[in-house]
């Protein structure tokens, strides 16, 4: 007897519809992309459930989850989807310990992989990689018992049921059966990911693997190479701790293993935009932990919003002018920010009118730490010393409004409380009712291994899990709270993965989100179960 379709709570702004395998999973993502649901926005299929995101402004989740109950969901047709041909050298470090394992020879494993016919059924872990389910049924590989710190990219792999092609250099428990040139994820192409939900992929065993596949080549500047420089610019003097270009982020790319990433602190990114005169979503840079100096060039406009790091601009003569929080300030060639270390907050934002002049990656300018993705010129997702970034230059905006300041927002120091509201679920039910009572009855401290990936979170009484077993990877979003096995959980901020594998027992409200991006380590943080409308 088939399971029920189940609706789980994943935030105020997602629910998750989990239906009995992956074949389920992956004929409701082709039903519900085909329905075109009004208020929802984002699919994010996996392993046996599908993650939809909707605007609570257009669609209620009591409407939502109404429609999602009862679409049918019919059998994906067999041609859905391109086909890639994937030429590979078959020979990984695990290929002849994985035939061993699957009663098979090393050319009978290799026949078989290479003749067997493999689909992406969901993407994740990284930009451009692909979760592939074949029709042979040979393939049920466990993962490595000790995970490897490095694999390199364009390495072939099973594990479980799947087979994937790792896009980049990463860690990664999956067995390594070989390894092919073509490149999974590319900025010359158009779009940059190979695969997709729905693709077809055809491996083709060769002596020496060649690059094939839609290849649309097209110049993209090294990372070593800066951008053409104008009148109006900023170099980095000093990065401090990290330095990073966001903006409002790039939705809609979750099909090609993309997250939405941009700023940590959307509040500041509007305050410090608004008094500039820029749109409110416009890139800005974003500094966390504090100490960075920039120095520009030619006239403009400055402002500095976000965590307390007492900015000043000293002026090439010596003089030193205090700044007040998102209050628009004049630069003129030679004169430089300097900001200290945060004594409250975590991440400030700094605007420039006009804005930067840097060419967007998928419809953004955001840096995404954990992809690696950054405007084209920068070519990553951190700024270093000596960079230049070309701007616009102040007459780029036609009518500058320069507001008052708004007052500066009260953000935690280390050792003082926040309260982050929640909402339960997708997972918890994977856990003991002890522990959910921990999770809302005890204090957490932010700890310094934190960054804008996520929060890891430390409390006196890990949370104890009620099922043991492994979750099949699903969707996240940002603000879950994972919960790995040593129980401390983690609170996914802007730069989180699209799919995990530990359980989410809960996630903070899409209100308090920027909050949580102002959490320095030492922080405490109490969550508070959300009854009632949530309002920002």
């Amino acid at each position: 007897m088939t399971a029920p379709r189940r609706i789980l709570p994943v935030s105020d702004r997602a629910l998750l519809v989990e239906e009995a395998d992956l074949a389920g999973a992956m004929r409701l993502h082709a039903a519900l992309s085909e329905a075109d649901v009004p208020g929802v926005h984002e699919l994010v299929p996996a392993a046996r459930t599908v993650l939809v995101r909707f605007d609570p402004l257009r669609v209620t989740a009591g409407r939502l989850r109404e429609i999602l109950e009862t679409l049918p969901a019919p059998d994906v047709p067999a041609g859905h989807g391109p086909t890639i041909a994937i030429a590979v050298r078959y020979d990984g470090e695990d290929l002849a310990d994985v035939a061993a394992a699957l009663g098979v020879s090393v050319d009978e494993l290799v026949a078989r992989h290479s003749g067997a016919s493999w689909r992406v059924a969901f993407t994740g872990f990284a930009p451009g990689f692909g979760y592939l389910v074949g029709d042979d049924p040979l393939f049920d590989v466990p993962r490595r018992a000790s995970p490897r710190t490095r694999i390199p990219a364009g390495s072939v792999a099973l594990a479980g049921p799947y087979s994937g092609v790792y896009p980049r250099e990463s860690p990664g428990g999956w067995q390594l059966i070989g390894r092919t040139d073509v490149p999974m994820w590319d900025l010359r192409r158009e779009p940059p990911a190979l695969l997709a939900p729905g693709t077809r992929v055809r491996f083709e065993a060769v002596e020496r693997p060649m690059p094939t596949g839609r290849m649309v080549p097209a110049p993209t500047p090294s990372r070593a190479r800066m951008p053409v420089v104008g009148p109006h610019a900023v170099e980095v003097v000093s990065p401090g701790a990290q330095l990073t270009v966001q903006d409002g982020g790039r939705s809609g790319h979750a099909r090609w293993g993309v997250s939405r990433s941009g700023a940590a602190d959307r509040r500041a990114l509007r305050a410090a935009n608004e008094a500039v005169g820029n749109p409110p979503h416009a890139a800005a840079l974003e500094l966390a932990g504090g100490g960075a100096v920039l120095r520009f060039r030619g006239p403009g406009v400055v402002a500095v919003s976000g965590a307390a790091m007492d900015p000043v601009l000293v002026h090439p003569d010596g003089d030193v002018l205090p700044l007040s929080h998102a209050a628009p300030a004049p630069v003129q060639t030679g004169d430089e920010l300097h900001l200290g270390p945060a004594r409250a907050g975590l991440r400030a934002t700094i605007a420039i009118r006009g804005g930067l002049a840097l060419t967007p990656v998928l419809g953004s300018l955001s840096s995404d730490t954990l992809a690696d993705i950054g405007a084209r010129e920068v070519g990553g997702a951190t700024l270093a010393a000596g960079c230049v970034l070309p701007l616009r230059g102040p007459s780029a905006v036609r009518t500058a409004v320069e507001p008052a300041p708004p007052p500066p927002p009260s953000l935690p120091a280390p050792g003082d409380v926040v309260v982050l509201r929640i909402v339960l679920g997708p997972r918890d039910d994977w856990f003991t009712p002890s522990a959910r009572e921990s999770l809302v009855g005890r204090e957490w401290t932010v700890t310094p291994r934190s960054d804008r990936v996520g929060m890891r979170l430390e409390g006196d009484t890990p949370l104890a899990r009620a099922v043991v077993g492994e979750l099949p990877s699903e969707a996240t979003v940002a603000g879950a709270l994972q919960v790995p096995p040593d129980g401390q959980p983690v609170l996914f901020l802007a730069d989180h993965p699209l799919t995990g594998g530990y359980p989410v027992i809960a996630a903070v409200v899409d209100a308090d989100l920027d909050l949580a991006g102002q959490l320095p380590a030492g922080a405490r943080i109490r969550f508070r179960m959300l009854t009632g409308r949530v309002t920002g």
